[in-house]
């Protein structure tokens, strides 16, 4: 392939914030700071949300993340969910005005995903450097057996030594997330009522014995992340807000259960961003762009790689176990109910977390050898992407979304 184009930093795979979405809260909240610091006198803001973004911005906070920053006294919010901008569907225009209402500044900004802005042409970056020379599994694969290294090693010699405090940083945090979630029983914010879910499982789990009882508690840990995000607590993006519960939930239970230590952990993180930032990078991790496959798709992915590796896997089981994540996860729709990250969105974690164990065992009983490759899976999420209509990419229009209310209150 020998494209030899930069990746970026896993640091933009992992990001600590308040939920409930990525794109829809994260975003667009740090783009409503980067305009408030370069017009911090204007007398008041205007800031039109386009497509997906308009769409189900109101279920997802996008206006309390906006109106959090620049202030709700001084700023209008417009919503133009039919137009679609042709850059990326999750269009933003921030105006600054003076107090004649006459416009001093403006501009239009796209949140693509994991937190993540584009001007339209290139990445708005918090980090400057971009510090992968190679950005497809092949070579990556084959620079690491040439030289001898695994995939958590690759990303130290990419990022340097200083990774492992910012990894410390996000695997305390996901831990803090688990924790928190388990100890909730109320009902989550929104318009579908719904109770929490992940203290009760958890009780019950813990009554089950051996391979029941693990499925159980990974079950609830995916519960308790996912349920904080719906709150709008501090999650950890990996790589989305939507899908944030697959990843803690995987690597909690190891550490619980099979006593793997924080260090192991931090490698397994590595791991899994290096596959998630190769995602990203090749197809898009914004539901918005390529429905729910690119969420819950690619945290499915980092969580088998990371698992895979904690048990032993070679580089080859590793990728395949990725591979086979993200091909039974293909066409996987994002069509949230009343735009809430919620319904199908909080079921859907625990169901990827079990699913990654899966992917990741089947692969460590064979030799790694297999047919489709991790980067041809990749590029065909991307196509399926596109190809999907986009009443079933986050707009809440067609799919489980166009389901009435009073057919989702038995969820």
């Amino acid at each position: 392939m020998n494209t030899y184009a930069f990746m970026d930093s896993i640091k933009a795979i992992y990001k600590i914030g308040l939920g409930p979405s990525s794109s829809h809260t994260m975003g667009p909240n740090k783009a409503a700071k980067i305009f408030l610091e370069k017009n911090p006198s204007a007398s008041s803001f205007r800031v039109t949300l386009y497509g997906s973004l308009a769409a189900t911005g109101k279920g997802h906070m996008t206006d309390k993340a906006i109106l959090q920053v620049l202030g709700e006294e001084r700023t209008e919010i417009v919503w133009r969910p039919n137009k679609v901008l042709d850059f990326h569907t999750n269009g933003m225009l921030y105006e600054a005005l003076d107090e004649s209402g006459a416009k001093t500044d403006e501009w239009l900004v796209f949140s693509i995903g994991g937190g993540n802005l584009s001007d339209g042409k290139e990445q708005v970056k918090e980090i400057s450097d971009d510090v992968y020379h190679l950005n497809h599994m092949s070579e990556i694969q084959e620079y690491l057996e040439d030289n001898g290294l695994s995939f958590w090693e690759y990303v130290e010699q990419c990022e340097g030594p200083q990774i492992w405090d910012f990894l410390a940083e996000v695997w305390e945090t996901m831990q803090a997330s688990v924790k928190e979630g388990l100890s909730r029983d109320d009902r989550l914010p929104g318009s579908l009522n719904l109770r929490s879910k992940a203290k009760q499982y958890y009780v019950r789990g813990t009554g089950y014995k051996d391979s029941l009882k693990s499925r159980a508690l990974i079950t609830a840990y995916a519960l308790a992340v996912s349920e904080q995000n719906a709150r709008g607590e501090t999650v950890v993006t990996a790589p989305t807000c939507g899908s944030c519960g697959i990843v803690p939930a995987v690597l909690y239970h190891q550490k619980i259960a099979h006593n793997f230590s924080d260090r192991d952990i931090c490698k397994a993180l590595a791991t899994a961003g290096l596959f998630g930032n190769i995602i990203r990078t090749n197809a898009s991790i914004s539901g918005a762009e390529v429905g729910c496959q690119g969420e819950v798709g690619s945290a499915c992915v980092m969580a088998a790689a990371a698992v895979n590796q904690l048990y032993g896997g070679t580089l080859q089981q590793i990728e395949y176990a990725a591979e086979m994540a993200m091909e039974h996860n293909l066409g996987l729709t994002c069509d949230p109910v009343c735009g809430l990250v919620q319904i199908p969105c909080i079921e859907r974690n625990p169901i990827a977390a079990l699913r990654a164990l899966d992917v990741s065992f089947y692969a460590l009983l064979g030799d790694g050898r297999h047919l489709v490759s991790f980067d041809h899976v990749v590029d065909t999420m991307k196509r399926t992407g596109k190809d999907l209509p986009s009443l079933y990419k986050e707009t809440a229009e067609g799919g489980l979304a166009s389901l009435s209310l009073n057919n989702s209150r038995n969820k």
